[in-house]
């Protein structure tokens, strides 16, 4: 937040937030680094939820002031920057792609899958993510090298890493939301005749039809793999 306690929404330019890292805003330098303040949010929005990070919260961590942390991060959409980038270097990738362009997008999509369950913050982070720093850039060099085989030009393969990252936050952020939610085998068989009930009821015979036919394994990790190759197999590029 800004110093009057509302959320940022500009906050630090990304020159000035990327190539100058090392270079507090304004003010005496502090005894503490921007990697020590990034590194004591990404911990409470782990072990709190993202609305507990603070400034004053943050500040408390490092056991610092809270307006000397302004020459850091004016706001909390600067922080929100800083945090995304910082937790995106564990997405480090070694290997060279294999040379099958789907089948390595499928491992980079279950790659960032691992990593926002890892953080399950991260998802709503992303949404007010604006431009990639250090790490986020290097996570997105590996995925152009990856598509590097395919027949997408530059401006498509842009396009598929912000559709698998756009799928893989929502698939993730719906996931989250169905372990917090607590369902009873009870109410479980509920949900089960009443859609059943309403299957018969003759007035859906779309939906009628599609609960007929087999069920499919429900596990978040089967279920993820099937939508994953879905989207993937189906990518057209021509």
């Amino acid at each position: 937040m800004s110093r009057d306690g509302r959320s940022g929404t500009e906050g630090v330019g990304p020159e000035e937030l990327w190539l100058r890292p090392g270079e507090p805003r304004r003010g005496r330098r502090p005894s503490f680094s921007r990697e020590a303040i990034t590194a004591a949010a990404v911990a409470l929005a782990d072990a709190q939820g993202l609305e507990v990070v603070t400034m004053r919260r943050v500040a408390a961590e490092v056991g610092a002031g809270v307006m000397s942390l302004y020459s850091y991060a004016p706001d909390k959409d600067t922080l929100l920057e800083l945090m995304v980038d910082h937790v995106t270097g564990e997405l480090a990738v070694t290997d060279p792609p294999s040379g099958d362009w789907r089948a390595d997008l499928k491992t980079v999509a279950r790659l960032q899958r691992a990593h926002m369950l890892r953080h399950p913050w991260l998802p709503a982070a992303l949404l007010t993510h604006r431009v990639p720093g250090p790490n986020t850039l290097a996570f997105l060099e590996h995925v152009l090298a990856v598509l590097r085989p395919s027949r997408l030009d530059g401006a498509a393969k842009l396009e598929v890493f912000a559709q698998l990252t756009a799928f893989v936050t929502g698939h993730v952020s719906h996931e989250i939301a169905q372990a917090a939610v607590s369902r009873s085998p009870e109410r479980t068989a509920a949900e089960a005749r009443y859609l059943a009930a309403v299957a018969a009821d003759g007035s859906h015979p779309q939906l009628a039809e599609a609960l007929s036919a087999p069920r499919r394994p429900l596990s978040p990790d089967a279920t993820f793999t099937r939508f994953l190759n879905r989207l993937i197999d189906g990518l057209d590029t021509d």
